[in-house]
């Protein structure tokens, strides 16, 4: 019973978040120098994202790679990155409104700008994921590349959206 569980298939909760943690790496990339979408995911794939662990990496080069990393939900990873570039003027409106004071979407950092830019293209298209667990997918994307007050901006951000877009929900 336990190889049919080691054995099955992976639960897509991971493989969401490793889906969002690469759209937000590639949709920084594309933000920093505007590169065509389809065209960085397929590099992005296939030459930077490499899951399993040293099956992985066949040299066997300690430096080459990260490890163990789980693979990405493709069509979610796929969903997110074009979605934002389809969208991204229409995203950036949203996360206007939510901004405080004299903040605008382009003073914000890049990185903060694509994080919120994922999180609000799901609050927006993926009603079947509840708005708390994008909100924390995101928050936990924002530790993973911030420290201090960036990510309580995130969450600042997010969670007025949420409201927002997902009305009686949260």
């Amino acid at each position: 019973m336990t190889d049919a569980v080691e054995n099955g298939p992976k639960p897509t909760g991971n493989r969401r978040s490793a889906a969002r943690l690469a759209a937000v790496q590639a949709l920084y990339e594309m933000d920093m120098v505007d590169a065509d979408a389809d065209a960085v995911l397929e590099e992005f794939l296939s030459k930077r994202w490499r899951p399993g662990g040293p099956e992985a990496n066949p040299a066997g080069d300690p430096t080459d790679g990260d490890p163990a990393l789980i693979e990405p939900d493709k069509e979610w990873l796929g969903d997110i990155v074009h979605g934002v570039a389809q969208n991204r003027d229409k995203l950036d409106g949203l996360i206007g409104g939510a901004l405080s004071g004299e903040w605008t979407v382009d003073r914000l950092e890049s990185l903060i700008r694509v994080i919120l830019r994922s999180a609000v293209f799901e609050l927006s298209n993926k009603p079947n994921v509840p708005a708390s667990v994008v909100i924390n997918e995101y928050l936990d994307v924002a530790h993973a590349f911030l420290e201090g007050p960036e990510t309580g901006l995130v969450n600042g951000v997010l969670d007025r959206l949420a409201r927002d877009l997902r009305t009686g929900e949260l």
